[in-house]
């Protein structure tokens, strides 16, 4: 009597340690869900812009977040200020950040 009463409590412990795992899996995998779709890309185009803006230079065309085309034709204080030609005789300052795209060389 005693050896089924051992018997029982020990099939109702791994029964209920299988049931937490069970319970946590959607948990588990919608947080894989989550990085593999939302999480990892935007790193990835985070890194990819971090080495666009690194590699910019004299004379490369590109494109500010506010939607002006110009070119690069110099750098100021530790090169985080950008000096942009937009025309002949206008030239603007911006920060390296504010670049969103580099669209070629000239």
């Amino acid at each position: 009597m005693i050896e089924q009463i051992y018997a029982m409590a020990r099939g109702g412990q791994s029964s209920s340690g299988s049931a937490t795992i069970l319970t946590l899996l959607p948990f588990i995998l919608i947080f894989f869900i989550f990085y593999f779709l939302m999480i990892r890309p935007q790193a990835k185009r985070q890194k990819e812009t971090r080495v666009m803006l690194d590699s910019l230079k004299k004379g490369d065309k590109i494109l500010t977040m506010g939607g002006i085309f110009g070119t690069i034709v110099g750098f100021k204080e530790n090169e985080n200020i950008v000096i942009l030609k937009i025309d002949q005789n206008t030239k603007i300052e911006i920060l390296r950040t504010s670049i969103s795209k580099l669209i070629g060389h000239e």
